[in-house]
């Protein structure tokens, strides 16, 4: 289904990754099921760059690692669908997964613009060490989206006990 193809209501727009907290997709597909509004799961490969921007056709892209197999891509997609199709057992939730290119931050929120999305949905940077030098390096999609964004921004953290660092 295509973001021109909803009549009714805005949808949301949420950032997916592979092994994210599940409480963004719990957080997602819940408030989607009760807004009644179709949930648009959007994937980044950071590992490629937008050559041309074409609402109407797929985006064209080209990768930074041109030794890169598409077939990992499509691993990468076919892992995201199982994981939302599971988080949307169950629920009267429309979905659908786009896998999207370039800058994580902006190209959610270009694909949020695109969809006319009512919010986007996105988690907190990772724990650890790894993670804190990453968003350093790179910042956090949350961060960016939050300041620079004309749609509302919901960010979902891990599900942790309270003053604890680590998952109840």
């Amino acid at each position: 289904m295509s973001s021109q193809s909803f009549s009714g209501p805005p949808p949301l727009v949420v950032g997916v990754l592979p092994g994210q907290h599940p409480e963004v997709l719990r957080s997602a597909t819940g408030l989607a099921e009760k807004l009644g509004v179709p949930l648009l799961c959007a994937y980044v490969d950071e590992a490629s760059f937008l050559v041309e921007w074409d609402p109407a056709r797929s985006a064209h892209r080209l990768s930074l690692h041109p030794d890169k197999e598409d077939s990992e891509v499509r691993a990468v997609s076919e892992e995201l669908r199982r994981t939302v199709e599971a988080a949307c057992e169950g629920k009267s939730v429309t979905w659908d997964l786009r896998i999207l290119s370039g800058d994580p931050a902006r190209a959610l929120g270009r694909f949020a613009a695109e969809a006319n999305a009512a919010m986007i949905i996105v988690g907190t940077p990772e724990r650890g060490l790894g993670h804190r030098v990453s968003v350093a390096l790179s910042g956090s999609v949350a961060s960016w989206l939050s300041h620079h964004q004309d749609h509302p921004v919901l960010v979902v953290p891990p599900r942790m006990g309270a003053h604890r660092d680590e998952p109840a």
